[in-house]
């Protein structure tokens, strides 16, 4: 950002998310003006000022080229995306996380903006599935193009890891798949995302560059998830232990089975993006391990804190299609 861009608007995408949500406050508690490209009809309620006389609300749909054009005529000086697919089902992942993006970053291009900031994900570095394919393919059209550029990689979501506080609060025991350590990442919170992006508009160590991203540490395994949970009831957790075997049984049926029907080679679809979730952790990957010293930390909120505040009925369970369980 120069001095030129003083009073030039941010278009912001996915703004009516629950990351988009708090990045838009973030970008306007940071003095940015935000202008959010929101689809027709869509909720606005939480969006930290904008319609409201904070941000500018432009409807339209980010993947109608007509849209994308009439948002870029206002010269936003740069692009933040929090959008992604909502599933990551293939079709869905390519229309959006891939296509969607492409449209606006030609747009943007042409519209002579100089900064974009991508939102995507730290899965991509092990791409086995559909959408993490469709991501990195726009993670390298972004690095070729023609102005300044930030690919922030988080670790995980407090919203994707809260599935299990409402059944744990219920008395029901804490499902975790092998024996609880298979997996670790170091979560971070919407607020803590949210600013790390708008920092990305105005940092130029983090211009240019590939950034993974975690709260802060240690690392934290389901086992220790159940842990958290049981010190803020006050009282034992029981642990249930799914053998990753059902997992992939279950995969295996679902496959054969659409053979034949559209309907379960989607849910097949759907069970292998769970099954990675519950077999890969979410931190820095070197070439032969998951590294948690290696995956940089950033921010104050804890997952802890979060749980505590959902069993006190003060934070909703806000996964939409984050959920594992």
């Amino acid at each position: 950002m120069t001095g030129d861009d003083a009073g030039r608007e941010i278009l912001l995408l996915g703004a009516t998310g629950s990351i988009g949500r708090a990045t838009a406050r973030a970008l306007l508690e940071a003095g940015h003006p935000v202008a959010a490209l929101v689809r027709p009809g869509a909720d606005l309620r939480g969006l930290g000022g904008c319609g409201r006389g904070g941000c500018r609300v432009i409807e339209g749909r980010v993947t109608d080229p007509g849209d994308v054009q009439r948002a870029m005529a206002l010269r936003p000086f740069a692009v933040v995306s929090c959008l992604a697919s909502r599933t990551g089902a293939a079709a869905d992942a390519w229309a959006v996380d891939h296509a969607a993006h492409a449209l606006v970053l030609k747009a943007a291009v042409a519209a002579g903006v100089g900064q974009f900031v991508l939102l995507s994900a730290i899965c991509v570095q092990k791409p086995l599935l559909e959408f993490q394919r469709a991501k990195l393919a726009f993670e390298a059209e972004l690095q070729a193009a023609p102005l300044a550029w930030s690919i922030v990689r988080p670790t995980a979501y407090f919203k994707s890891l809260s599935g299990q506080v409402a059944r744990v609060q219920a008395g029901r025991g804490f499902l975790v798949f092998g024996d609880g350590r298979l997996t670790a990442c170091k979560p971070i919170s919407d607020r803590d995302l949210g600013r790390f992006l708008a920092l990305c508009l105005t940092d130029p160590d983090k211009r240019n560059r590939v950034l993974p991203i975690g709260g802060p540490g240690p690392a934290i395994t389901p086992l220790d998830q159940a842990a958290m949970l049981a010190r803020l009831l006050g009282r034992p957790v029981p642990v249930r232990r799914v053998p990753v075997a059902l997992m992939d049984g279950i995969i295996d049926g679902l496959s054969l089975a659409g053979l034949v029907s559209p309907r379960l080679r989607a849910k097949a679809g759907l069970a292998r993006i769970g099954r990675y979730y519950a077999t890969e952790s979410m931190l820095v990957w070197t070439g032969t391990r998951h590294d948690p010293n290696a995956t940089p930390e950033f921010g104050s909120d804890r997952l802890e804190d979060h749980y505590a505040a959902m069993l006190r009925g003060e934070v909703a369970d806000d996964r939409g299609a984050h959920a594992v369980f």
